[in-house]
């Protein structure tokens, strides 16, 4: 067999079983969206039985046998060809899919399944308790799997790699440390700024199905297809991919409140953009898949704070939101966009300002270290949490369902997830400072409704680009400097002097 017939064995190999993946997440978007409630645990047996079955799909042994073939060809000559990345990472893919044993495997779908009904119906109740036996159970099979994956420093890091790949704690805490020292200080000044928002002018009457309305026309002139996804809500809101032509958003909406529902649907909506911008050609293939979580937040942040916090954003919807909502007829365009950048620390992370936002996830990295290393055990999470909360923060979650309970991703095995987000702003805030420099004027674009050319440009830059790079490469390639906490400080310090008058 010649490299390029295994080659070709792989790319259909991978594509099936690509496409059996896809009618898991369709279930999993079912569970949280549209599933009855007696039907969690049948939906488990589903879940983990298709768990199995890609598992031996993942590690059938041709797969080391073809990739074997492919590994020094011409095929991997150019390490930037599409071949190569592909080979490149099916091996890692391989290597690890081959460390879990399937029924750690089986048996942590089964159990995650299972969890987050638990999870929904113990969050409803605030009863951290209730949770706590699940909890209990997704620790020790993570760390199951950190072992079995293996790690140089930490079984943490071999958490994040899932999610981040190359990425360790060590990094991250490097990464994290300016955010640590500088976010607080500019807290304080913000405290101490004589000019404050109204934020109450958020929190009238907003007839739900207006919300859906607005935030159906605000993600559409983003460039969400709803010819090829839809929006629904859900108790977390989340965004899915099932395949091309088929993504979905999800967001939650209050009758009183403005915020959850519009920027939670946007920043969905910043995960779909990119999903939608994936090749289509290369669907079952690295070349056409997000590259990390972290680059995948850097999407939904950018498009959810940068574009659609900002003056100019508002320029052109705030009309329309007034002709939309009764409770903005009396509200000025400055006291809207001050409003919805207040800055005021909070006990939701998904409601949570841009400043403090890093701290909710600071909180949450620190957390599931000491979850992993053993230096907190499951059953004293709720409590943990408070303190480190009261530490960063000032005051303590009035209750578990503003506290530990608040995230569905712990429930879904995804320990290891949360730095993504911060990392995202990272990200971000460097590929937004060179789409500045790449496009120009693009406030004047927004106040026109133009966000097509900041779309383009993200689908040549990032999301056409698959897992061509690493996100550390993939930075230093878009932007040609290395990965810096900088210039998100310097955007803070711009937006919220101005803003607040520091």
């Amino acid at each position: 067999m010649t490299a390029r017939e295994a080659y070709d064995q792989l790319r259909t190999h991978h594509r099936e079983a690509v496409l059996f993946g896809s009618m898991g997440a369709l279930m999993g978007w079912d569970q949280r969206v549209m599933m009855p409630k007696n039907g969690s645990k049948f939906r488990a047996e589903q879940m983990a039985t298709l768990a199995g079955f890609l598992h031996d799909k993942e590690t059938d042994p041709r797969l080391g046998d073809w990739l074997a073939r492919c590994e020094g060809s011409e095929l991997t000559t150019d390490p930037t060809s599409v071949e190569a990345v592909n080979i490149r990472w099916w091996r890692r893919e391989f290597d690890q899919a081959t460390k879990i044993p399937k029924s750690l495997a089986v048996e942590m779908a089964r159990v995650t399944s299972l969890a987050e009904d638990e999870w929904a119906e113990s969050r409803a109740q605030s009863d951290f308790k209730r949770f706590e036996p699940w909890l209990s159970q997704i620790v020790d099979l993570t760390k199951q799997a950190a072992e079995c994956l293996g790690y140089e420093d930490e079984p943490y890091d071999a958490l994040l790699d899932r999610f981040e790949p190359g990425m360790t704690a060590k990094e991250i805490e490097r990464l994290f440390q300016p955010l640590r020292e500088y976010t607080p200080k500019l807290v304080q000044r913000i405290q101490d700024a004589p000019k404050k928002p109204n934020t109450s002018i958020l929190n009238r009457h907003f007839p739900v199905q207006d919300q859906v309305q607005f935030s159906r026309e605000a993600a559409a002139a983003l460039g969400f297809d709803f010819d090829s996804g839809r929006l629904d809500p859900t108790v977390h809101p989340f965004a899915c991919r099932v395949t091309p032509g088929d993504t979905r958003i999800t967001t939650r909406y209050y009758e009183d409140q403005f915020n959850p529902s519009f920027f939670g649907t946007i920043h969905e909506t910043g995960h779909a953009l990119y999903e939608m911008g994936l090749l289509e050609d290369h669907f079952g293939e690295p070349m056409g898949e997000s590259v990390s979580l972290g680059i995948h937040e850097s999407q939904s942040r950018m498009w959810e704070n940068v574009v659609a916090r900002s003056r100019p954003f508002w320029e052109k919807f705030f009309p329309i939101a007034q002709q939309r909502f009764s409770a903005l007829s009396d509200v000025s365009l400055d006291d809207f966009v001050f409003a919805v950048n207040a800055v005021k620390p909070s006990a939701i992370r998904v409601e949570a300002d841009e400043v403090t936002y890093n701290l909710h996830i600071m909180l949450r990295f620190e957390l599931e270290v000491a979850l992993i290393r053993g230096d907190i055990a499951a059953r004293d999470m709720a409590e943990a949490w408070k303190d480190k909360f009261e530490t960063y923060m000032g005051f303590r979650p009035p209750n578990d369902k503003e506290g530990a309970l608040q995230d569905v991703h712990w429930s879904g095995g995804m320990i290891g997830y949360f730095p993504t987000y911060s990392l995202g702003n990272l990200y971000g805030a460097m590929f937004y400072n060179q789409a500045l420099e790449d496009l120009g004027d693009l406030d004047s674009m927004y106040r026109r409704g133009e966000f097509s050319p900041l779309l383009d440009w993200l689908r040549k830059k990032i999301h056409n680009q698959g897992c061509r790079y690493d996100a550390k490469k993939l930075v230093e390639h878009v932007t040609g400097k290395p990965l810096s906490p900088q210039p998100l400080i310097d955007y803070m310090e711009a937006k919220f002097s101005a803003l607040y008058g520091l």
